[in-house]
C-alpha cells in the first residue's frame, strides 16, 4: 500500500447471505435485514473517524457508486443497531490549545480492475477523505468524504467547524492547497493562527485579505521560516498518513 493510501476490503459482501442467516438465527419477532458484522463495521468506521450517523449513512452512499452490492441503512437505523453493541465515541473536552492539521486522501475501494485501467489507460473515480487531526494528541477531530472533484481547499472550514466543537483551535495547518483568501480571512475571523504555505510567487500585497499577506510576507522575507515550515508539513502529512 502507498503512503496516504487507505484500502477497504468489503469482503462481508462475500458472504452478506450466510452472515444475515447467523444474526438471525434464534431470534424472536421481526428479522434483522443487516447482519451484525455489517453493522459493527459500520460501528468502527463511525468511531475511528468521528462520523455522526448522517454522515455514516452519507460515507456508505458514496460508496455504493463503487460496488453495487453495498447497502445502505438509514441513519436512524445505523443508530439504533451500532447502539446495541457498546461501540461509544469520545467526547472529551481536548481544551484550549488544540494544533490542528487538514489533508485530504484518495480511497480505493480495491486493487481489482487496476492493470485493465494501467493498460488501457482508463480513470475511474474514487473517494476523498478530508481529515482534521489534533497533532498533539494525535487525534482525528473531524472528517468528511467526499467524491474526487471537490478539491481540499473548499474543506477547510466544515472540518474546522467539526473539529471546534471538541474545544479551542489554536492554530491550523495546511499545504498550499489552503492557500485561499476565504481561508485566511475564515482563520483570522475565527481567533486561528493560520499555518498555511503560500506559493513561492505569492504576492505580498493584501488584495482585500490581510491575514494572508502578513503570512506571505514573513513566508517570502525569511528563508529559515520556509525551510522550518517545509519539515514541519512533512512532520504532519506523516501524522496524519500513519493515522490514516
Amino acid at each position: 500500500m502507498r503512503p496516504g493510501e487507505i484500502l477497504l476490503y468489503l469482503r462481508i459482501l462475500d458472504r452478506w447471505d450466510s452472515e444475515l442467516e447467523r444474526t438471525n438465527k434464534g431470534k424472536d419477532g421481526g428479522r434483522y435485514v443487516y447482519p451484525e458484522i455489517f453493522v459493527r463495521l459500520l460501528g468502527y468506521v463511525r468511531v475511528l473517524f468521528h462520523l455522526p450517523y448522517r454522515q455514516t449513512e452519507g460515507f456508505l452512499k458514496a460508496l455504493r457508486r463503487f460496488d453495487s452490492r453495498v447497502q445502505v441503512p438509514d441513519y436512524s437505523t445505523i443508530d439504533r443497531r451500532v447502539s446495541k453493541l457498546g461501540i461509544k465515541l469520545d467526547e472529551k473536552d481536548y481544551g484550549d490549545d488544540i494544533v490542528l492539521a487538514v489533508d485530504g486522501s484518495g480511497i480505493k475501494v480495491a486493487n481489482r480492475g487496476d492493470w485493465i485501467r494501467h493498460k488501457w489507460k482508463v480513470k475511474r473515480g474514487y473517494l476523498k477523505i478530508h481529515i482534521a487531526v489534533d497533532v498533539k494528541r494525535k487525534k482525528i477531530l473531524a472528517l468528511e468524504v467526499t467524491d474526487e472533484k471537490v478539491g481540499d481547499g473548499r474543506m477547510l472550514q466544515p472540518l474546522v467547524e467539526e473539529a471546534s466543537k471538541k474545544g479551542k483551535i489554536a492554530k491550523t495547518i495546511g499545504d498550499g492547497a489552503y492557500d485561499t483568501k476565504s481561508n485566511f480571512r475564515y482563520l483570522n475571523d475565527k481567533g486561528i493562527e493560520p499555518v498555511i504555505k503560500v506559493r513561492k510567487n505569492a504576492s505580498s500585497r493584501a488584495g482585500g485579505c490581510m491575514p494572508r499577506k502578513l503570512v506571505a510576507q514573513e513566508y517570502l522575507r525569511d528563508p529559515n521560516a520556509r525551510q522550518f515550515l517545509a519539515i514541519f508539513f512533512w512532520l504532519t502529512w506523516e501524522c496524519v498518513r500513519v493515522l490514516g
